[in-house]
């Protein structure tokens, strides 16, 4: 059953870290608004956002602490899964907020992208995150919804302009084939959750 941004919001906690931090609680558009407004700033304008955003919050809505998961080549060991990103999340969102409303701004997702790109700069700066982790890490999360992002397929599509479905089933039919061009618009390009626990 797909999990709506309000359900993921909830999962992230936002609105209960708000005010042990001393903050007034966004109002839940905002707070929906939160992950769209981080989009905007680090996801490319030709991305399809919304569906993005929807991946990365079903991702972790679907994360399990202390799952087996499977070995990787050469490699015997089964390890579980740690803590699960999204404990870090209401946390950073809050100083997000706490940064806007300090710019003169309701949330983070009410200021300016100036002001948001300036603001997640700073957090990201702050945060000393150099590089995508291959899943969700919790470091930050805009970098978490860059890294899903960026290691989906979908923007492997957009990246190389083609429908390439990396990571999609397909069998050995046409693939001596060169892949079809990427249609230019926003439509469904298949189920694509990005990376897997």
């Amino acid at each position: 059953m797909p999990v709506s941004r309000r359900d993921a919001l909830k999962t992230f906690g936002v609105a209960a870290a708000a005010p042990a931090l001393g903050l007034k609680p966004a109002p839940p558009d905002a707070r929906e608004a939160t992950l769209l407004a981080i989009a905007e700033v680090v996801l490319p304008s030709e991305a399809d956002r919304t569906a993005a955003v929807a991946a990365f919050t079903a991702w972790i809505d679907s994360y399990k602490e202390g799952a087996d998961t499977d070995h990787g080549y050469g490699n015997t060991r089964i390890r579980a899964t740690g803590p699960s990103p999204a404990r870090n999340y209401p946390a950073q969102i809050a100083a997000l907020d706490a940064a806007a409303q300090a710019k003169g701004a309701a949330t983070f997702a009410n200021a300016s992208l100036d002001d948001r790109r300036a603001m997640l700069t700073s957090a990201l700066a702050d945060a000393h995150v150099d590089r995508f982790a291959a899943r969700p890490s919790g470091a930050h999360v805009a970098t978490d919804l860059m890294g899903h992002y960026f290691n989906s397929s979908t923007a492997a599509d957009l990246c190389y302009r083609a429908n390439i479905g990396r990571d999609q089933c397909r069998g050995l039919a046409g693939s001596d084939r060169a892949p079809a061009p990427r249609s230019t618009d926003h439509g469904p390009r298949g189920t694509d959750h990005g990376p897997r626990p």
